[in-house]
């Protein structure tokens, strides 16, 4: 057994997350998995390994999803940060009203609020894609699922932000953003049934803590995965839509004259600009990948996006093709830990999507602002200048 190769690349330096896709490519040539000497991390870079290491929690575990201390320490417990059979039971809660079933009953209100919006958007013929689409429609249609009400309602951006952000190495930008994740880990902790909106999912999150169904202590924490793990993501996935549209006028023309391509052109929304890149890991022992050595004790990471763009699995991985259609596409994770809420985030994206391909014929944009963001890869900023109406 030898060392995998290494690398001087910071996964988090700012111009890598504003655009990691060069560096992907150079981590994969240099082999599955490579040991970067500036974050002290083992980069999974291939899709194969990346997806057979996500199935494999005993061997990679979630109790170092993150790249600083502080934060894992604050996850434990929770379900994103756990492992079977703990994460099983409080999993089993966290989807009890994402399944399929729960979500239908939700299918008409959410496409119903995405069509009102679009219509609205298109009306005024210009906007900014982020604040008024990305971000005003999953914030509403999360805030109401769970409940939230007042203070919390105004709070959901930056606390769902921040909580992403900690994620990261202790850079300045989880320095900063500590605080603001704190004050909605407090909230959680302290958050009571009454709290939150009659009749919600919140509610019965709390009604499940009482029947016994999860530990006592965590309907708060619960409630932290709902907003700390999917509303940044899901912004950027909106986000990422309106600007992927926007540049491929050709595949949405696809998608106008095909609607049932809405799931597949959203699965390739997620393959070509995954909303996470980068995951964290530990490996529990020493771990062989391809005739090298991952040690026991090691942080991970996990390089979603770099698996997306693979050649090795996704012919022509650089061009973005809605009727590729890529199922079995990285970005919500694989195995137990895949993501919790993707049929919500589904549900979500396919109403802006066939809004958008029912109304609009073409989007003129301006520039992208993208910042860098330790967990999320997002746009900022992104004007929409002109829309040609269907």
């Amino acid at each position: 057994m030898t060392p995998p190769p290494s690398s001087d690349v910071d996964l988090f330096a700012d111009d890598v997350l504003v655009d990691p896709y060069p560096v992907h490519a150079e981590l994969r040539e240099l082999g599955p998995v490579v040991h970067l000497r500036e974050n002290d991390v083992y980069a999974l870079t291939r899709y194969d390994v990346i997806r057979d290491a996500l199935a494999d929690w005993e061997s990679f575990s979630s109790a170092s999803i993150a790249f600083n201390p502080m934060a894992n320490e604050a996850l434990t417990g929770t379900s994103l940060a756990s492992d079977p059979p703990v994460h099983t039971r409080l999993r089993a809660t966290l989807t009890e009203n994402l399944s399929p079933r729960a979500l239908r009953g939700l299918k008409g209100g959410i496409e119903a609020k995405a069509d009102a919006l679009v219509a609205e958007l298109v009306e005024k013929g210009s906007f900014e894609a982020i604040d008024a689409l990305a971000r005003a429609f999953p914030l509403e249609v999360v805030a109401d699922l769970i409940g939230f009400q007042g203070h919390v309602r105004d709070n959901m951006l930056r606390w769902g932000q921040a909580a992403m952000q900690v994620l990261g190495p202790m850079n300045q930008r989880t320095a900063e953003n500590f605080p603001i994740a704190g004050e909605l880990y407090g909230w959680c902790s302290e958050v009571k049934a009454e709290d939150l909106a009659e009749g919600s999912v919140g509610r019965g999150i709390f009604d499940a803590e009482e029947r016994g169904a999860v530990p006592p202590g965590t309907a708060g924490h619960i409630i932290h995965q709902y907003l700390g793990a999917g509303v940044d993501t899901t912004i950027a996935a909106i986000g990422n839509i309106v600007a992927l549209f926007a540049r491929h006028p050709d595949q949405l023309a696809l998608v106008r004259a095909n609607p049932s391509l809405v799931p597949a052109a959203f699965n390739e929304v997620l393959r070509f600009w995954p909303p996470i890149n980068t995951w964290g890991r530990l490996a529990t022992k020493d771990v062989d990948i391809a005739g090298t050595v991952i040690p026991a004790g090691a942080q991970v990471a996990v390089l979603l996006g770099a698996g997306n763009r693979d050649p090795r699995h996704y012919e022509n991985p650089d061009a973005f093709l809605v009727e590729r259609n890529p199922v079995d596409h990285l970005a919500f994770g694989y195995g137990p830990h895949g993501c919790a809420g993707q049929g919500l985030a589904r549900l979500e994206a396919h109403a802006v999507i066939e809004a958008l391909s029912r109304r609009v014929e073409r989007l003129v944009t301006g520039p992208e602002v993208r910042v860098p963001g330790n967990t999320t890869r997002s746009i900022e900023e992104l004007p929409v200048l002109e829309v040609i109406s269907a």
